[in-house]
C-alpha cells in the first residue's frame, strides 16, 4: 500500500468513527429518553390499542437514514482523503526527484519548496542544504585531486627531464645531478606522505586519548627552534594546560604545522611567533601568531585551501608544498574543533584552533 492510500483510509476511518460516534450521541442523549408509546386520539392515522409506538416508529425511521448518510461519509472520506493526501504528499515528490538527481550524479538542483515554514518545509530545506554541502565537497576534492596529480607530476616529469639530459650528455657531473635528483625525489616523499596524512585526517581513523596540546606545541617549538634561527625568527611560547581528546601524532603535526607556517611566512628579518595554548569552559585552544606583511581578508580566507602556498608572503627559500594549513584544517575538523585565521592590524596572521576539552576525569574509590 502507498503512503497516500494509507492516508487515504486513515481520514476516511476518522470519518467514519467521527460519525459513528455522532449516531451513538444521538441515541444516548436523544432517542433513549423518548417513550416507548404514547396515548393517542381515537380515529387517528395511526391507533393501536390507544397508543402510539413512537420510539419504534422513530427507530424505523432514522436507521435507514442514518446508513445513508454513513455511506455518503465513507465516499466523502475517501475521495477527499486521496485528494488531501495527494496534496499533502505532493511535496514529498519535489524532494525525492531532486535526491534521485543526485544519486546520478547531479548535486546542482534544488527543490525550493515555498509555502508555510512547517515540517515538509524543514524538511526541503534541510536537504537543499545537505545538496549544497554535497556539491561544495565534491568541487573541493575535484580541485584536490587535480591540484594533487599537478603536484605529483612535476618532480617526476624534472626528474625524468635531468634523466634525459644525462643520458644524451655522458659527461655531465654526476655529483649535481645526484642532488637534484634527490631533492625531487624527497619533494616528492614528502608531498606523497603529506597527501596520506590529509587523508588520515578525513576518515578520522585514529584512536581518541587524552592529550594535552601544551605539550605538543612545546614539542614543535623545541623541533624547529634550529629552522627558525636559520631565519632569524624568534618563538615566545606561553603553554598553559590545555587536554583535549584526540589523536597525539595527528596534533602534534596540527602544531608542528602552525609553528612551522608562521616561520616560513614572516619577516624577512627580526621576525616573531607567539605560541600560546590555553584552556576555558568547555573548550582549549592553541593560538600562534607571526609577524609578517599584511595581509587582506580575502587572501586570508584562501590560505587553508590545498595548494595554496601564499607565495606573497613567503621571505625564505623554503617554499612548502601547500598542504600545511589544509592538513591543519583536516586535523581540526576530524576532532570536532573550529579553526580560525584573521589578519593581524600590523602584519602577519593569527591562527586559533579550539577543540572541544577532554571531561574531567570520574573519581576512583
Amino acid at each position: 500500500m502507498s503512503v497516500r492510500l494509507k492516508l487515504t483510509l486513515s481520514y476516511a476511518a476518522c470519518l467514519m468513527f467521527a460519525g459513528v460516534m455522532l449516531l451513538v450521541a444521538v441515541w444516548v442523549f436523544l432517542l433513549r429518553y423518548v417513550p416507548d408509546r404514547v396515548l393517542i386520539i381515537p380515529g387517528s392515522a395511526t391507533f393501536v390499542d390507544g397508543v402510539f409506538p413512537i420510539r419504534s416508529e422513530l427507530l424505523r425511521v432514522f436507521a435507514p437514514r442514518a446508513f445513508v448518510l454513513m455511506v455518503i461519509l465513507l465516499l466523502f472520506g475517501l475521495v477527499g482523503g486521496w485528494f488531501l493526501a495527494g496534496r499533502m504528499l505532493r511535496p514529498l515528490d519535489r524532494i525525492t526527484a531532486a535526491t534521485r538527481l543526485a544519486s546520478s550524479g547531479s548535486l546542482s538542483h534544488r527543490i525550493q519548496l515555498t509555502g508555510r515554514n512547517d515540517e515538509i518545509r524543514e524538511l526541503a530545506d534541510a536537504v537543499d542544504g545537505m545538496l549544497g554541502r554535497l556539491e561544495a565537497h565534491v568541487a573541493e576534492q575535484q580541485r584536490f585531486a587535480a591540484n594533487a596529480s599537478h603536484e605529483l607530476r612535476t618532480p617526476l616529469a624534472i626528474t625524468q627531464t635531468l634523466l634525459d639530459v644525462a643520458r644524451k650528455d655522458p659527461h655531465r657531473d654526476t655529483h649535481d645531478l645526484d642532488d637534484r635528483l634527490r631533492a625531487m625525489n624527497t619533494r616528492a616523499i614528502d608531498l606523497t606522505e603529506a597527501l596520506l596524512l590529509l587523508a588520515r585526517a578525513d576518515q578520522r581513523s585514529f584512536t581518541r586519548q587524552p592529550v594535552d596540546l601544551s605539550l605538543a606545541a612545546e614539542e614543535a617549538t623545541e623541533t624547529l627552534y634550529p629552522f627558525a634561527a636559520q631565519h632569524g625568527v624568534g618563538i615566545e611560547v606561553s603553554a598553559g594546560t590545555a587536554i583535549t581528546v584526540g589523536s597525539s601524532t595527528l596534533l602534534l603535526q596540527l602544531a608542528t604545522n602552525l609553528v612551522d607556517n608562521a616561520i616560513v611566512h614572516n619577516l624577512a628579518e627580526h621576525g616573531t611567533v607567539w605560541v600560546t595554548t590555553s584552556a576555558h569552559a568547555g573548550t582549549v585552544s592553541l593560538l600562534v601568531e607571526n609577524t609578517g606583511d599584511k595581509l587582506s581578508p580575502e587572501l586570508v580566507s584562501t590560505l587553508t585551501e590545498p595548494f595554496q602556498r601564499g607565495a606573497l608572503r613567503t621571505h625564505t627559500d623554503h617554499p612548502g608544498l601547500g598542504l600545511g594549513l589544509a592538513i591543519v584544517k583536516s586535523i581540526t575538523q576530524a576532532h570536532d574543533g573550529t579553526l580560525t585565521l584573521t589578519p593581524r592590524l600590523t602584519g602577519g596572521l593569527q591562527v586559533k584552533v579550539e577543540l572541544p576539552a577532554a571531561p574531567p576525569a570520574s573519581p576512583t574509590g
